[in-house]
């Protein structure tokens, strides 16, 4: 395997989780905890992995709601950010939601994450909103928190 081979993006196990945290927690500043990783198998989200061989990279977590989804989590390790991993699992969750007739896809992002305010732009993504004081934030921030944007992009069902 050569370091920017193109990863093969698969569904992801609940045995899977060992090597998912480390990810997550590399990944996020207030990352998500081992439970609601497993509430979310449990719910029956789509969790993807983006792989080189055995070896995870990143991956998303999206829930389904009846014609839309609603992109909950993507994370890519640091050591492969910026390879095109993020946009590589955000195009196979698009290309996923088409198949199923999906009519738009949702997600928040923190204001402050010009890179994946870009990568989504890039996937025809629009703000149509903002949550105050939705993320946890350290502090000089106000109150300890950050606002999201609200995104969304429409799809072929209507």
């Amino acid at each position: 395997m050569t370091p920017h081979e193109t990863p093969v993006i698969a569904p992801l196990e609940l045995d899977d989780l060992p090597r998912l945290m480390p990810i997550e927690r590399a990944g996020h500043r207030y990352p998500w905890s081992e439970r609601v990783f497993q509430d979310c198998w449990h719910s029956g989200y789509y969790l993807d992995g983006a792989f080189r061989g055995d070896t995870l990279l990143g991956f998303s977590v999206v829930m389904p709601v009846l014609d839309e989804w609603h992109l909950l989590n993507l994370c890519v390790a640091p050591a492969v950010q910026r390879q095109g991993i993020g946009r590589g699992l955000l195009d196979y969750l698009l290309d996923q939601a088409t198949k199923a007739e999906v009519a738009s896809v949702w997600l928040e992002v923190r204001v402050s994450n010009e890179a994946a305010r870009q990568l989504y732009a890039a996937r025809g993504f629009e703000t149509v909103g903002r949550r105050r004081d939705y993320y946890p934030a350290p502090s000089p921030a106000p109150r300890g928190r950050e606002d999201a944007l609200v995104l969304t992009r429409r799809l072929g069902a209507a």
